[in-house]
């Protein structure tokens, strides 16, 4: 098919290439947000997608909204068989959907009709699921709500982060998208409507959702760290000033220490915090204005006191 893939950030470059090592389909161009500031300069810089466009010699189109009319003129003359996407990061109108004759099919990062929305990974993390996976479907009006073409399934692993963890259904999620262009093309597959049941919502994670709230047990805060790694990024407060926090190593073989929700205990090469259940250890963090350090490290310097806290 002649396909135009729609996509932006890091995260779906390798759907992107294994579509363009695909000897079945041609890439005729690529659809992404436009340039965005970055680094300290706030320099405009194109999108992971646009760049690895660029490097394969493929046109890119940056459609500041696409229901521009610019934007449908040129994809009409492309003409695509299909659009396929990942994490494309802008609402479609009707009238590009309606474009490709065999329409647009996202690539999601969860097992539909589950996590539908903007953090599937994230919210996977944070609500503890043992696994998940990655699905294709055709892009309707609704959100993420279209019949699905296949999936792949993946273990969540006890220590994984949502970057972890979205590294691995990348790349497995681009052999399922190349997959589904394949059955799409060949007539083997059929898209199939999601069920009723198990549907459950993932919106973005903000900053305020990623604040850790040392009442809670320590698993809770366990996931919360680890699901909101490496963005938004977990954090508290320490003395007023946002500390951020890598993931934390749970130690629930240090009740003896007594801490009560937020308070620290120093030792020479370890640092705890009380939960609402039992303590977690720090491993790494990084205060305002500075780069990430050792906890201890963080501890030496900032001289902690018998009785600080977190989260004050």
């Amino acid at each position: 098919m002649r396909l135009v893939f729609a996509g932006t950030p890091e995260v779906a470059v390798p759907a992107l290439d294994a579509l363009l090592a695909s000897d079945r389909h041609e890439v005729a161009a690529v659809v992404t947000r436009p340039d965005a500031p970055a680094g300290r300069g706030r320099r405009l810089v194109a999108s992971p997608v646009a760049q690895r466009a660029e490097e394969a010699g493929i046109e890119v189109l940056k459609p500041g909204r696409p229901r521009e009319e610019d934007f449908l003129a040129r994809l009409r003359e492309i003409a695509p068989d299909c659009c396929p996407v990942v994490a494309y990061g802008a609402l479609l109108p009707k009238a590009a959907l309606e474009i490709p004759a065999r329409g647009w099919v996202n690539l999601h990062f969860s097992l539909l009709p589950a996590w539908r929305g903007a953090a599937p990974v994230q919210h996977a993390v944070l609500a503890g699921d043992e696994v998940t996976g990655a699905s294709t479907f055709l892009i309707e009006q609704g959100l993420d709500s279209g019949p699905v073409y296949g999936v792949t399934t993946e273990t969540v692993r006890p220590r994984d982060t949502s970057g972890d963890l979205l590294e691995r259904l990348s790349h497995s999620g681009a052999g399922l998208l190349v997959a589904t262009m394949d059955g799409i093309e060949d007539g083997s597959l059929v898209a199939r409507p999601q069920p009723a049941d198990g549907i459950t919502l993932a919106p973005k994670i903000t900053v305020d959702d990623a604040r850790v709230d040392w009442e809670a047990p320590a698993l809770r805060v366990d996931r919360l760290v680890r699901g909101c790694t490496p963005a938004p990024g977990a954090w508290t407060l320490f003395h007023g000033e946002r500390l951020k926090l890598a993931p934390v190593a749970l130690a629930a073989d240090r009740t003896d220490l007594g801490l009560a929700p937020g308070e620290l205990a120093v030792g020479k090469n370890a640092v705890h915090v009380g939960t609402g259940s039992h303590p977690v250890e720090l491993t790494e963090v990084q205060p305002q204005g500075k780069k990430r350090m050792r906890a201890a490290d963080w501890a030496r310097g900032a001289r902690l006191a018998s009785g600080d806290r977190l989260g004050e």
